[in-house]
């Protein structure tokens, strides 16, 4: 019996798939995950393309990369919406990695970006 027992996808949406989505999502090309990682670009295709989950050291070492909890990879299809979140907080977190200086400029930035949508709803509200 092996070590690393794979467990099969019950969800509508084949694992693979799923992983490839959530991958896209946070803006990462294989090459770029498995950078990321330390897996393989190879073995990063292989998982795209399997309906059975990976070892569970896999899965959680995606999922840090992927900036979601394991869980997500095991539950049905989330809304784009979502997904949009996960790439948020993945900028998010390179943000809070930068210098002090270069984070108020950033947040300045945003801040503009932010009252410029508030303006603007509140001209077309009334």
């Amino acid at each position: 019996m092996p070590k690393n027992k794979t467990l099969i996808n019950s969800n509508d949406e084949p694992f693979g798939a799923k992983l490839a989505r959530f991958r896209q999502a946070a803006g990462y090309s294989q090459r770029e995950l498995a950078r990321e990682t330390g897996i393989s670009q190879r073995m990063i295709a292989y998982y795209e393309k399997q309906p059975q989950y990976p070892p569970m050291h896999v899965m959680t070492i995606l999922s840090e990369a992927l900036g979601i909890p394991p869980q997500e990879l095991l539950q049905s299809e989330k809304s784009t919406s979502t997904l949009k979140d996960v790439r948020l907080r993945r900028r998010l977190e390179q943000i809070e990695k930068l210098e002090e200086k270069e984070k108020r400029q950033v947040i300045q930035l945003l801040d503009t970006f932010i009252e410029k949508n508030r303006l603007k709803q509140q001209i077309m509200e009334g």
